[in-house]
Protein backbone atom coordinates (compact mmCIF):
# COMPACT_ATOMS: atom_id res chain seq x y z
CA UNK A 1 0.00 0.00 0.00
CA UNK A 2 0.98 3.34 -1.00
CA UNK A 3 2.01 5.99 1.55
CA UNK A 4 -0.90 8.27 -0.48
CA UNK A 5 -3.72 5.18 0.74
CA UNK A 6 -2.31 4.86 3.83
CA UNK A 7 -2.80 8.48 4.34
CA UNK A 8 -6.48 8.50 3.11
CA UNK A 9 -7.28 5.34 5.21
CA UNK A 10 -5.88 7.53 8.60
CA UNK A 11 -8.00 10.28 7.06
CA UNK A 12 -11.16 8.77 6.97
CA UNK A 13 -10.39 6.71 10.24
CA UNK A 14 -9.98 9.93 11.95
CA UNK A 15 -12.90 11.57 10.47
CA UNK A 16 -15.81 9.36 10.00
CA UNK A 17 -18.40 12.13 10.81
CA UNK A 18 -18.29 13.62 6.87
CA UNK A 19 -19.48 9.81 5.67
CA UNK A 20 -22.05 9.10 8.48
CA UNK A 21 -23.27 12.98 8.67
CA UNK A 22 -23.70 12.93 5.29
CA UNK A 23 -25.73 9.77 5.49
CA UNK A 24 -27.97 10.99 7.93
CA UNK A 25 -28.74 14.27 6.44
CA UNK A 26 -29.43 12.38 3.05
CA UNK A 27 -31.51 9.19 4.79
CA UNK A 28 -33.39 10.74 6.92
CA UNK A 29 -35.28 13.03 4.83
CA UNK A 30 -35.86 10.10 2.49
CA UNK A 31 -37.28 7.45 4.72
CA UNK A 32 -39.62 10.29 6.08
CA UNK A 33 -40.89 11.62 2.27
CA UNK A 34 -41.40 7.74 1.49
CA UNK A 35 -43.45 7.15 4.35
CA UNK A 36 -40.82 3.82 5.44
CA UNK A 37 -41.18 5.26 9.24
CA UNK A 38 -44.71 4.87 9.08
CA UNK A 39 -44.98 1.20 7.85
CA UNK A 40 -46.24 -1.49 10.23
CA UNK A 41 -43.75 -3.73 9.31
CA UNK A 42 -45.00 -6.30 11.07
CA UNK A 43 -47.64 -6.89 8.20
CA UNK A 44 -45.62 -5.76 5.39
CA UNK A 45 -44.65 -7.96 2.76
CA UNK A 46 -42.77 -7.34 -0.81
CA UNK A 47 -43.84 -4.29 -1.79
CA UNK A 48 -42.49 -2.68 1.68
CA UNK A 49 -38.80 -3.75 0.51
CA UNK A 50 -39.56 -2.58 -2.80
CA UNK A 51 -40.51 1.02 -0.80
CA UNK A 52 -36.90 0.26 1.11
CA UNK A 53 -34.95 -0.59 -2.22
CA UNK A 54 -36.96 2.89 -4.15
CA UNK A 55 -36.11 5.05 -1.38
CA UNK A 56 -32.20 3.51 -0.80
CA UNK A 57 -31.80 3.36 -4.51
CA UNK A 58 -32.04 7.41 -4.41
CA UNK A 59 -30.77 7.68 -1.52
CA UNK A 60 -27.80 5.87 -3.10
CA UNK A 61 -27.96 7.99 -6.11
CA UNK A 62 -26.99 11.39 -4.31
CA UNK A 63 -24.79 9.67 -1.58
CA UNK A 64 -22.77 8.50 -4.48
CA UNK A 65 -22.83 11.26 -6.41
CA UNK A 66 -21.32 13.27 -3.43
CA UNK A 67 -18.68 11.06 -2.50
CA UNK A 68 -17.74 8.80 -5.37
CA UNK A 69 -18.17 11.17 -8.78
CA UNK A 70 -17.42 14.43 -7.13
CA UNK A 71 -15.37 13.30 -4.65
CA UNK A 72 -14.23 14.41 -0.58
CA UNK A 73 -10.98 15.12 0.34
CA UNK A 74 -10.12 12.71 2.70
CA UNK A 75 -13.04 9.91 1.94
CA UNK A 76 -12.45 7.35 -0.70
CA UNK A 77 -14.59 6.81 -3.52
CA UNK A 78 -15.63 3.55 -2.88
CA UNK A 79 -17.89 4.69 0.22
CA UNK A 80 -20.61 6.20 -2.22
CA UNK A 81 -20.64 2.68 -3.49
CA UNK A 82 -20.37 0.42 -0.54
CA UNK A 83 -22.36 2.56 1.99
CA UNK A 84 -25.32 2.87 -0.20
CA UNK A 85 -25.64 -1.02 -1.09
CA UNK A 86 -24.68 -2.11 3.35
CA UNK A 87 -27.62 0.32 4.22
CA UNK A 88 -29.65 -1.55 1.86
CA UNK A 89 -28.85 -4.63 3.28
CA UNK A 90 -29.17 -3.28 6.73
CA UNK A 91 -32.73 -2.09 6.89
CA UNK A 92 -34.56 -4.13 4.21
CA UNK A 93 -32.75 -7.66 6.34
CA UNK A 94 -34.08 -5.85 9.63
CA UNK A 95 -37.73 -4.73 8.46
CA UNK A 96 -37.88 -8.44 7.29
CA UNK A 97 -36.76 -9.65 9.99
CA UNK A 98 -39.60 -7.61 12.29
CA UNK A 99 -41.91 -8.93 9.66
CA UNK A 100 -40.98 -12.42 10.02
CA UNK A 101 -41.23 -12.31 14.17
CA UNK A 102 -43.57 -9.73 14.95
CA UNK A 103 -46.21 -11.06 11.55
CA UNK A 104 -45.81 -14.73 11.30
CA UNK A 105 -44.40 -15.50 14.05
CA UNK A 106 -45.51 -13.39 16.45
CA UNK A 107 -49.55 -13.76 15.21
CA UNK A 108 -48.75 -17.51 15.33
CA UNK A 109 -47.55 -17.27 19.15
CA UNK A 110 -51.01 -15.43 19.66
CA UNK A 111 -53.17 -17.68 17.73
CA UNK A 112 -51.72 -20.85 19.73
CA UNK A 113 -52.18 -18.98 22.74
CA UNK A 114 -56.15 -18.83 21.89
CA UNK A 115 -55.87 -22.37 21.31
CA UNK A 116 -57.71 -24.73 23.94
CA UNK A 117 -55.19 -26.19 25.99
CA UNK A 118 -55.15 -29.89 26.55
CA UNK A 119 -53.54 -32.55 28.56
CA UNK A 120 -53.42 -35.89 26.70
CA UNK A 121 -53.42 -38.74 29.06
CA UNK A 122 -51.51 -41.27 28.26
CA UNK A 123 -48.11 -41.28 27.08
CA UNK A 124 -47.73 -44.28 24.91
CA UNK A 125 -47.33 -44.55 21.46
CA UNK A 126 -51.36 -43.17 20.74
CA UNK A 127 -50.59 -40.33 22.89
CA UNK A 128 -47.47 -39.48 20.72
CA UNK A 129 -48.86 -39.55 17.75
CA UNK A 130 -51.82 -37.91 18.86
CA UNK A 131 -49.44 -35.21 20.16
CA UNK A 132 -47.48 -34.88 16.58
CA UNK A 133 -51.43 -34.83 14.68
CA UNK A 134 -52.42 -31.82 16.97
CA UNK A 135 -49.34 -30.22 16.40
CA UNK A 136 -49.88 -30.34 12.51
CA UNK A 137 -53.67 -29.42 12.63
CA UNK A 138 -53.42 -25.94 15.04
CA UNK A 139 -56.43 -27.30 16.05
CA UNK A 140 -55.60 -27.20 20.02
CA UNK A 141 -52.44 -26.72 21.95
CA UNK A 142 -50.90 -29.57 23.82
CA UNK A 143 -49.18 -28.71 27.15
CA UNK A 144 -48.68 -32.10 28.71
CA UNK A 145 -48.95 -35.41 29.07
CA UNK A 146 -50.62 -37.49 32.39
CA UNK A 147 -49.48 -40.70 32.64
CA UNK A 148 -50.11 -43.67 35.85
CA UNK A 149 -46.68 -44.86 35.20
CA UNK A 150 -44.01 -43.67 38.36
CA UNK A 151 -41.00 -44.22 35.75
CA UNK A 152 -42.45 -41.27 32.87
CA UNK A 153 -43.62 -38.90 35.72
CA UNK A 154 -41.47 -35.97 35.57
CA UNK A 155 -39.59 -36.52 32.42
CA UNK A 156 -40.34 -34.56 28.79
CA UNK A 157 -41.55 -36.10 25.79
CA UNK A 158 -41.45 -33.66 22.85
CA UNK A 159 -40.57 -30.76 25.08
CA UNK A 160 -43.72 -31.63 27.06
CA UNK A 161 -43.87 -32.55 30.87
CA UNK A 162 -45.18 -35.70 31.64
CA UNK A 163 -47.27 -35.37 34.77
CA UNK A 164 -48.01 -37.74 37.38
CA UNK A 165 -52.09 -38.81 37.30
CA UNK A 166 -52.52 -37.90 41.36
CA UNK A 167 -51.58 -34.53 40.39
CA UNK A 168 -54.53 -34.05 37.38
CA UNK A 169 -56.63 -31.40 39.62
CA UNK A 170 -53.73 -29.36 40.68
CA UNK A 171 -52.29 -29.60 36.78
CA UNK A 172 -55.63 -28.70 35.35
CA UNK A 173 -56.38 -25.92 37.62
CA UNK A 174 -52.58 -24.14 36.79
CA UNK A 175 -52.58 -24.75 33.36
CA UNK A 176 -55.97 -23.53 32.29
CA UNK A 177 -56.68 -27.06 31.11
CA UNK A 178 -60.21 -27.29 28.77
CA UNK A 179 -59.96 -30.72 27.40
CA UNK A 180 -58.37 -34.17 28.00
CA UNK A 181 -58.39 -36.63 25.43
CA UNK A 182 -57.68 -40.19 26.24
CA UNK A 183 -55.06 -42.17 24.27
CA UNK A 184 -55.25 -45.26 26.07
CA UNK A 185 -57.44 -47.39 23.25
CA UNK A 186 -56.66 -50.82 24.68
CA UNK A 187 -57.23 -49.61 28.00
CA UNK A 188 -60.31 -52.20 29.85
CA UNK A 189 -63.82 -50.87 29.61
CA UNK A 190 -64.61 -51.33 33.43
CA UNK A 191 -60.99 -49.12 34.20
CA UNK A 192 -62.10 -47.05 31.59
CA UNK A 193 -65.49 -46.01 33.07
CA UNK A 194 -63.24 -45.45 36.27
CA UNK A 195 -60.78 -43.09 34.92
CA UNK A 196 -63.51 -41.31 33.35
CA UNK A 197 -65.90 -40.85 36.69
CA UNK A 198 -62.56 -39.17 38.49
CA UNK A 199 -61.82 -36.77 35.59
CA UNK A 200 -65.52 -36.01 35.35
CA UNK A 201 -65.36 -34.21 38.55
CA UNK A 202 -63.15 -31.50 37.19
CA UNK A 203 -65.11 -29.36 35.18
CA UNK A 204 -62.85 -30.34 31.23
CA UNK A 205 -64.29 -31.84 28.21
CA UNK A 206 -63.02 -35.32 28.11
CA UNK A 207 -62.62 -36.92 24.48
CA UNK A 208 -60.88 -39.90 23.32
CA UNK A 209 -60.07 -42.08 20.98
CA UNK A 210 -61.50 -45.28 19.19
CA UNK A 211 -60.44 -48.94 20.16
CA UNK A 212 -57.15 -50.05 19.50
CA UNK A 213 -58.70 -52.56 16.70
CA UNK A 214 -59.99 -49.46 15.33
CA UNK A 215 -56.49 -47.68 15.19
CA UNK A 216 -54.42 -50.39 14.13
CA UNK A 217 -54.73 -50.27 10.27
CA UNK A 218 -52.93 -46.70 10.15
CA UNK A 219 -51.63 -43.34 11.54
CA UNK A 220 -53.66 -41.61 14.49
CA UNK A 221 -55.40 -38.44 12.77
CA UNK A 222 -57.41 -35.08 15.04
CA UNK A 223 -60.16 -36.42 13.38
CA UNK A 224 -59.94 -39.54 15.48
CA UNK A 225 -60.83 -37.91 18.37
CA UNK A 226 -64.55 -37.76 19.33
CA UNK A 227 -66.42 -37.47 21.89
CA UNK A 228 -67.34 -39.92 24.92
CA UNK A 229 -69.72 -42.23 23.98
CA UNK A 230 -72.06 -43.90 26.68
CA UNK A 231 -70.87 -47.37 26.10
CA UNK A 232 -67.81 -45.24 28.00
CA UNK A 233 -69.37 -45.23 31.15
CA UNK A 234 -70.73 -48.70 31.21
CA UNK A 235 -67.74 -49.82 32.80
CA UNK A 236 -68.81 -53.16 31.14
CA UNK A 237 -66.27 -54.93 29.47
CA UNK A 238 -67.35 -57.23 26.70
CA UNK A 239 -66.84 -61.18 26.78
CA UNK A 240 -64.42 -62.83 23.96
CA UNK A 241 -67.15 -64.78 21.73
CA UNK A 242 -66.95 -68.29 20.95
CA UNK A 243 -65.96 -69.26 17.75
CA UNK A 244 -67.47 -72.46 17.13
CA UNK A 245 -70.98 -70.63 18.30
CA UNK A 246 -70.65 -67.38 16.00
CA UNK A 247 -69.68 -69.91 12.97
CA UNK A 248 -71.86 -73.54 13.42
CA UNK A 249 -74.81 -71.40 11.51
CA UNK A 250 -73.26 -68.69 9.85
CA UNK A 251 -69.80 -69.95 8.35
CA UNK A 252 -70.56 -71.30 4.71
CA UNK A 253 -73.90 -70.97 5.04
CA UNK A 254 -76.56 -68.87 3.19
CA UNK A 255 -77.93 -66.38 5.52
CA UNK A 256 -81.08 -63.91 5.77
CA UNK A 257 -81.10 -60.99 7.43
CA UNK A 258 -84.19 -58.94 7.70
CA UNK A 259 -84.50 -55.72 8.76
CA UNK A 260 -80.79 -55.35 7.31
CA UNK A 261 -80.58 -51.80 7.02
CA UNK A 262 -81.47 -50.71 10.87
CA UNK A 263 -79.33 -50.53 13.93
CA UNK A 264 -79.58 -54.12 14.69
CA UNK A 265 -79.69 -55.64 11.16
CA UNK A 266 -76.67 -53.78 9.53
CA UNK A 267 -74.74 -54.75 13.00
CA UNK A 268 -75.57 -58.38 12.22
CA UNK A 269 -75.04 -58.18 8.55
CA UNK A 270 -70.77 -56.43 9.39
CA UNK A 271 -70.79 -59.11 11.43
CA UNK A 272 -72.01 -62.26 9.32
CA UNK A 273 -69.89 -61.07 6.24
CA UNK A 274 -66.88 -61.35 8.62
CA UNK A 275 -68.01 -65.08 9.19
CA UNK A 276 -67.79 -65.61 5.54
CA UNK A 277 -70.74 -67.13 4.79
CA UNK A 278 -72.28 -69.00 1.24
CA UNK A 279 -74.42 -66.60 0.96
CA UNK A 280 -75.88 -62.74 2.85
CA UNK A 281 -79.66 -62.07 2.02
CA UNK A 282 -80.37 -58.48 2.84
CA UNK A 283 -83.95 -57.64 3.28
CA UNK A 284 -85.44 -53.97 4.14
CA UNK A 285 -88.00 -51.97 3.17
CA UNK A 286 -86.37 -48.87 3.32
CA UNK A 287 -84.62 -48.44 0.19
CA UNK A 288 -81.92 -45.42 1.11
CA UNK A 289 -80.92 -48.36 4.38
CA UNK A 290 -80.93 -51.43 2.58
CA UNK A 291 -78.43 -49.37 -0.32
CA UNK A 292 -76.21 -47.82 2.16
CA UNK A 293 -75.83 -51.54 4.20
CA UNK A 294 -75.60 -52.70 0.74
CA UNK A 295 -73.19 -50.88 -0.85
CA UNK A 296 -71.12 -50.72 2.39
CA UNK A 297 -70.65 -54.88 2.45
CA UNK A 298 -69.67 -54.63 -1.43
CA UNK A 299 -66.88 -52.50 -1.05
CA UNK A 300 -65.66 -55.10 1.72
CA UNK A 301 -65.93 -57.79 -0.63
CA UNK A 302 -64.23 -56.22 -3.35
CA UNK A 303 -64.13 -58.48 -6.95
CA UNK A 304 -65.74 -61.29 -4.80
CA UNK A 305 -68.77 -58.76 -4.40
CA UNK A 306 -69.53 -57.43 -7.42
CA UNK A 307 -68.90 -60.60 -9.97
CA UNK A 308 -71.44 -62.27 -8.31
CA UNK A 309 -71.14 -62.30 -4.84
CA UNK A 310 -72.18 -63.31 -1.50
CA UNK A 311 -74.13 -60.40 -0.64
CA UNK A 312 -77.94 -59.99 -2.70
CA UNK A 313 -80.33 -57.51 -1.55
CA UNK A 314 -83.99 -56.99 -1.47
CA UNK A 315 -86.09 -54.78 -1.26
CA UNK A 316 -89.38 -56.04 -0.09
CA UNK A 317 -92.24 -56.13 3.37
CA UNK A 318 -92.08 -59.19 5.25
CA UNK A 319 -96.02 -58.97 4.98
CA UNK A 320 -95.76 -60.05 1.81
CA UNK A 321 -96.18 -63.33 0.75
CA UNK A 322 -95.19 -63.19 -2.65
CA UNK A 323 -92.16 -61.11 -2.15
CA UNK A 324 -90.44 -63.62 0.90
CA UNK A 325 -91.92 -66.95 -0.72
CA UNK A 326 -89.80 -65.60 -4.43
CA UNK A 327 -86.76 -64.98 -1.69
CA UNK A 328 -87.05 -68.40 0.07
CA UNK A 329 -87.84 -70.15 -3.05
CA UNK A 330 -84.33 -68.80 -4.57
CA UNK A 331 -81.92 -69.13 -2.03
CA UNK A 332 -83.17 -71.55 0.11
CA UNK A 333 -81.14 -70.46 3.21
CA UNK A 334 -79.99 -72.05 6.42
CA UNK A 335 -80.69 -69.78 9.07
CA UNK A 336 -83.12 -65.94 9.04
CA UNK A 337 -82.48 -63.31 11.86
CA UNK A 338 -85.26 -61.71 11.67
CA UNK A 339 -84.89 -58.15 12.96
CA UNK A 340 -87.24 -56.00 10.54
CA UNK A 341 -89.68 -54.46 13.39
CA UNK A 342 -91.44 -51.26 13.71
CA UNK A 343 -89.70 -50.50 17.61
CA UNK A 344 -90.05 -46.61 18.15
CA UNK A 345 -92.83 -46.41 20.98
CA UNK A 346 -94.62 -43.37 20.65
CA UNK A 347 -94.51 -44.07 16.87
CA UNK A 348 -95.98 -47.21 17.30
CA UNK A 349 -98.48 -46.02 20.28
CA UNK A 350 -99.86 -43.12 17.64
CA UNK A 351 -100.05 -45.92 14.67
CA UNK A 352 -101.09 -49.54 16.37
CA UNK A 353 -102.30 -50.66 13.26
CA UNK A 354 -99.03 -50.73 11.46
CA UNK A 355 -97.25 -51.27 14.23
CA UNK A 356 -98.91 -54.60 14.65
CA UNK A 357 -99.48 -55.67 11.02
CA UNK A 358 -95.83 -55.31 10.80
CA UNK A 359 -94.45 -56.89 14.06
CA UNK A 360 -96.89 -59.77 14.13
CA UNK A 361 -98.79 -60.00 11.25
CA UNK A 362 -94.92 -59.74 9.24
CA UNK A 363 -93.61 -62.35 11.75
CA UNK A 364 -96.43 -64.56 11.30
CA UNK A 365 -96.12 -64.95 7.40
CA UNK A 366 -92.05 -64.62 7.73
CA UNK A 367 -92.45 -67.99 9.96
CA UNK A 368 -94.99 -69.80 8.50
CA UNK A 369 -93.02 -69.38 4.94
CA UNK A 370 -89.75 -70.56 6.76
CA UNK A 371 -91.72 -73.67 8.10
CA UNK A 372 -92.74 -74.48 4.78
CA UNK A 373 -90.04 -74.30 3.03
CA UNK A 374 -87.93 -76.17 5.84
CA UNK A 375 -85.37 -73.12 6.87
CA UNK A 376 -83.34 -75.02 10.12
CA UNK A 377 -82.88 -72.15 12.15
CA UNK A 378 -85.50 -69.07 12.30
CA UNK A 379 -84.01 -66.15 15.37
CA UNK A 380 -86.46 -63.37 16.15
CA UNK A 381 -84.75 -60.26 17.58
CA UNK A 382 -86.70 -59.11 20.66
CA UNK A 383 -86.53 -57.02 23.13
CA UNK A 384 -87.47 -56.45 26.78
CA UNK A 385 -90.67 -54.16 26.26
CA UNK A 386 -92.54 -57.21 25.33
CA UNK A 387 -92.21 -58.40 28.91
CA UNK A 388 -95.68 -57.63 30.77
CA UNK A 389 -96.17 -54.68 28.06
CA UNK A 390 -97.71 -51.49 28.58
CA UNK A 391 -97.60 -50.04 24.96
CA UNK A 392 -98.50 -51.37 21.41
CA UNK A 393 -94.80 -52.04 20.16
CA UNK A 394 -93.95 -53.95 23.51
CA UNK A 395 -97.52 -56.00 23.09
CA UNK A 396 -96.71 -56.67 19.52
CA UNK A 397 -93.32 -57.87 20.02
CA UNK A 398 -94.72 -60.82 22.95
CA UNK A 399 -97.26 -61.90 20.65
CA UNK A 400 -94.54 -62.17 17.68
CA UNK A 401 -92.67 -64.06 20.54
CA UNK A 402 -95.91 -65.87 21.49
CA UNK A 403 -95.98 -66.81 17.43
CA UNK A 404 -93.01 -68.90 17.63
CA UNK A 405 -93.17 -70.71 20.82
CA UNK A 406 -96.47 -71.96 19.62
CA UNK A 407 -94.82 -73.32 15.81
CA UNK A 408 -92.07 -74.97 17.88
CA UNK A 409 -94.11 -76.22 20.50
CA UNK A 410 -96.89 -77.72 17.53
CA UNK A 411 -96.10 -81.43 17.95
CA UNK A 412 -98.57 -82.06 14.64
CA UNK A 413 -96.20 -80.34 12.44
CA UNK A 414 -94.00 -81.63 10.32
CA UNK A 415 -91.96 -78.54 10.10
CA UNK A 416 -87.96 -79.06 10.98
CA UNK A 417 -87.58 -75.51 11.50
CA UNK A 418 -85.88 -74.29 14.57
CA UNK A 419 -87.99 -70.94 16.02
CA UNK A 420 -85.91 -69.22 18.56
CA UNK A 421 -86.04 -65.68 20.34
CA UNK A 422 -83.57 -63.65 21.41
CA UNK A 423 -84.66 -60.41 24.14
CA UNK A 424 -81.95 -57.52 25.13
CA UNK A 425 -82.84 -53.96 26.09
CA UNK A 426 -81.59 -51.00 24.42
CA UNK A 427 -78.72 -50.63 22.35
CA UNK A 428 -76.68 -47.64 22.37
CA UNK A 429 -77.05 -45.14 19.50
CA UNK A 430 -79.52 -46.82 17.52
CA UNK A 431 -82.10 -44.39 15.77
CA UNK A 432 -83.97 -42.87 17.63
CA UNK A 433 -82.73 -43.70 21.05
CA UNK A 434 -81.76 -41.40 24.22
CA UNK A 435 -78.28 -41.12 23.57
CA UNK A 436 -77.66 -39.06 20.24
CA UNK A 437 -80.79 -37.38 21.70
CA UNK A 438 -79.06 -36.29 24.62
CA UNK A 439 -75.91 -35.61 22.68
CA UNK A 440 -77.84 -33.15 20.05
CA UNK A 441 -79.25 -31.39 23.04
CA UNK A 442 -76.21 -30.69 24.69
CA UNK A 443 -75.00 -29.22 21.75
CA UNK A 444 -77.77 -26.97 20.88
CA UNK A 445 -77.19 -25.51 24.75
CA UNK A 446 -80.01 -27.83 26.09
CA UNK A 447 -82.08 -28.20 27.63
CA UNK A 448 -81.98 -31.91 28.24
CA UNK A 449 -85.50 -33.53 27.91
CA UNK A 450 -86.56 -36.32 30.40
CA UNK A 451 -89.55 -38.05 30.81
CA UNK A 452 -89.33 -38.74 34.40
CA UNK A 453 -86.59 -38.62 37.05
CA UNK A 454 -86.49 -42.23 37.87
CA UNK A 455 -86.87 -44.12 34.74
CA UNK A 456 -84.05 -46.67 34.43
CA UNK A 457 -83.50 -48.59 30.81
CA UNK A 458 -80.89 -51.77 30.01
CA UNK A 459 -78.25 -50.63 27.78
CA UNK A 460 -75.59 -53.25 25.62
CA UNK A 461 -73.32 -52.08 22.95
CA UNK A 462 -75.06 -53.17 19.01
CA UNK A 463 -71.78 -54.96 18.66
CA UNK A 464 -71.98 -56.76 21.66
CA UNK A 465 -75.68 -57.63 21.12
CA UNK A 466 -75.49 -58.58 17.50
CA UNK A 467 -72.67 -61.18 18.52
CA UNK A 468 -74.56 -62.68 21.34
CA UNK A 469 -77.21 -63.17 18.40
CA UNK A 470 -75.33 -65.12 16.09
CA UNK A 471 -74.10 -67.18 19.10
CA UNK A 472 -77.29 -67.64 20.95
CA UNK A 473 -78.85 -68.92 17.63
CA UNK A 474 -76.07 -71.58 17.52
CA UNK A 475 -77.23 -73.09 21.07
CA UNK A 476 -81.12 -73.10 20.23
CA UNK A 477 -83.22 -76.48 20.75
CA UNK A 478 -86.96 -74.79 19.49
CA UNK A 479 -88.99 -72.43 21.38
CA UNK A 480 -85.97 -71.36 23.17
CA UNK A 481 -86.60 -67.41 24.73
CA UNK A 482 -82.59 -66.74 25.23
CA UNK A 483 -82.14 -63.50 27.37
CA UNK A 484 -78.62 -61.48 26.97
CA UNK A 485 -77.18 -60.29 30.68
CA UNK A 486 -77.53 -56.41 30.13
CA UNK A 487 -75.49 -55.59 33.42
CA UNK A 488 -77.17 -52.88 36.18
CA UNK A 489 -80.02 -50.87 35.02
CA UNK A 490 -78.75 -47.20 33.66
CA UNK A 491 -80.51 -44.31 35.36
CA UNK A 492 -81.35 -41.94 32.82
CA UNK A 493 -81.57 -39.08 34.68
CA UNK A 494 -77.65 -39.87 36.16
CA UNK A 495 -76.68 -40.38 32.41
CA UNK A 496 -77.87 -36.98 31.32
CA UNK A 497 -75.92 -35.77 34.18
CA UNK A 498 -72.63 -37.53 33.17
CA UNK A 499 -73.15 -36.57 29.51
CA UNK A 500 -73.08 -32.95 30.66
CA UNK A 501 -70.50 -33.48 32.85
CA UNK A 502 -68.42 -34.96 30.08
CA UNK A 503 -68.91 -32.01 27.94
CA UNK A 504 -66.62 -29.88 30.41
CA UNK A 505 -70.20 -28.26 31.02
CA UNK A 506 -72.36 -27.95 34.41
CA UNK A 507 -76.13 -28.97 35.15
CA UNK A 508 -77.90 -25.95 35.61
CA UNK A 509 -80.66 -26.85 38.67
CA UNK A 510 -81.82 -25.03 41.66
CA UNK A 511 -78.42 -25.46 43.67
CA UNK A 512 -76.50 -24.37 40.48
CA UNK A 513 -78.78 -21.22 38.45
CA UNK A 514 -75.52 -20.21 37.23
CA UNK A 515 -74.96 -23.48 35.50
CA UNK A 516 -75.01 -24.08 31.16
CA UNK A 517 -77.71 -27.16 30.72
CA UNK A 518 -81.27 -27.44 32.24
CA UNK A 519 -82.59 -31.09 32.80
CA UNK A 520 -86.77 -30.86 32.17
CA UNK A 521 -88.90 -32.94 33.18
CA UNK A 522 -91.69 -33.35 30.37
CA UNK A 523 -93.55 -36.42 32.35
CA UNK A 524 -94.35 -40.13 31.21
CA UNK A 525 -95.05 -40.68 27.93
CA UNK A 526 -98.49 -42.46 26.81
CA UNK A 527 -97.93 -46.47 27.64
CA UNK A 528 -94.18 -45.48 28.90
CA UNK A 529 -92.54 -47.61 31.77
CA UNK A 530 -90.28 -46.60 34.63
CA UNK A 531 -88.91 -49.99 34.36
CA UNK A 532 -87.98 -52.28 32.30
CA UNK A 533 -87.69 -55.88 32.80
CA UNK A 534 -85.80 -59.03 30.84
CA UNK A 535 -87.69 -61.87 31.58
CA UNK A 536 -91.34 -63.38 32.31
CA UNK A 537 -90.42 -65.92 34.80
CA UNK A 538 -87.78 -65.54 37.59
CA UNK A 539 -85.91 -69.13 36.64
CA UNK A 540 -83.78 -68.75 33.97
CA UNK A 541 -81.09 -71.41 33.06
CA UNK A 542 -77.35 -71.05 32.19
CA UNK A 543 -75.67 -71.51 28.94
CA UNK A 544 -72.06 -72.40 27.73
CA UNK A 545 -72.07 -68.72 27.29
CA UNK A 546 -71.53 -66.47 30.52
CA UNK A 547 -74.00 -63.75 28.45
CA UNK A 548 -76.56 -65.89 27.51
CA UNK A 549 -79.52 -66.91 29.17
CA UNK A 550 -82.21 -69.42 28.74
CA UNK A 551 -85.72 -68.30 29.99
CA UNK A 552 -88.21 -70.32 31.14
CA UNK A 553 -91.39 -69.39 30.11
CA UNK A 554 -94.82 -70.77 28.97
CA UNK A 555 -96.51 -70.67 25.46
CA UNK A 556 -99.76 -71.11 24.23
CA UNK A 557 -101.37 -73.66 21.63
CA UNK A 558 -101.09 -73.22 18.09
CA UNK A 559 -104.41 -73.35 17.60
CA UNK A 560 -105.51 -70.83 20.02
CA UNK A 561 -102.80 -68.58 18.66
CA UNK A 562 -104.65 -69.05 14.91
CA UNK A 563 -107.74 -68.34 16.10
CA UNK A 564 -107.03 -65.30 17.96
CA UNK A 565 -105.44 -63.65 15.19
CA UNK A 566 -108.09 -63.70 12.46
CA UNK A 567 -110.01 -62.44 15.28
CA UNK A 568 -107.63 -59.42 15.47
CA UNK A 569 -107.62 -59.25 12.19
CA UNK A 570 -111.21 -58.23 11.78
CA UNK A 571 -110.71 -55.66 14.64
CA UNK A 572 -107.52 -53.90 13.12
CA UNK A 573 -109.76 -53.31 9.93
CA UNK A 574 -113.06 -52.25 11.76
CA UNK A 575 -112.39 -51.63 15.34
CA UNK A 576 -111.16 -48.42 17.18
CA UNK A 577 -107.51 -48.17 18.75
CA UNK A 578 -109.08 -48.76 22.26
CA UNK A 579 -110.69 -52.20 20.98
CA UNK A 580 -107.61 -53.21 19.39
CA UNK A 581 -105.08 -52.45 22.95
CA UNK A 582 -108.21 -54.10 25.08
CA UNK A 583 -107.57 -57.07 22.56
CA UNK A 584 -104.21 -57.33 22.24
CA UNK A 585 -103.22 -56.81 26.12
CA UNK A 586 -105.83 -59.07 27.41
CA UNK A 587 -104.66 -61.31 25.21
CA UNK A 588 -101.17 -61.27 26.55
CA UNK A 589 -102.56 -61.06 29.90
CA UNK A 590 -105.27 -64.20 29.86
CA UNK A 591 -103.91 -67.01 27.75
CA UNK A 592 -100.21 -67.98 28.42
CA UNK A 593 -100.00 -71.00 29.87
CA UNK A 594 -97.72 -71.77 32.74
CA UNK A 595 -94.13 -73.29 31.52
CA UNK A 596 -93.40 -76.83 30.10
CA UNK A 597 -89.94 -78.90 30.50
CA UNK A 598 -89.56 -79.50 27.29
Amino acid sequence: MSPLQDKASLDILARPDIAMGLSVILSIPLFVSFGLYRAIFRYSGWSALLAIARTIGIYGILYAGVFTIIGIQGVPRTIGLIQPILLLIAVGSSRALVSHWFGKVYREQLALGELPKVLIYGAGSAGRELAAAIRNSKKMQVVGFIDDDKMLQGSNLNNLTIYASENLSYVVERLGISDILLAMPSIGRSKRAKLISGISKLGVTIRTLPSVQDLASGKILVSDIHDLDIEDLLGRDPVNPDINLLSKNVTGKVVLVTGAGGSIGSELCRQIFDLKPKQLILVDQSEYSLYAIEQELLSLAGDIGIYGAPVKAFLAPITSERAVRVILEGFHPHIIFHAAAYKHVPLVEKNPVEGILNNVYGTLNLACLASKYSVPNFVLISTDKAVRPTNIMGASKRLAEIILQALANDFSSSSNTIFSMVRFGNVLNSSGSVVPLFRKQIQNGGPITLTHPEVTRFFMMIPEAAQLVIQASSMAKGGDVFVLDMGDPVKIYDLAKKMIQLSGLELRDEKNPNGDIEIVITGLRPAEKLYEELLIGNDPKLTIHPRILRAHEGYVELEMVFKYLLELEKILKDGSENEIKYSIFGFIENNTVPPNDK
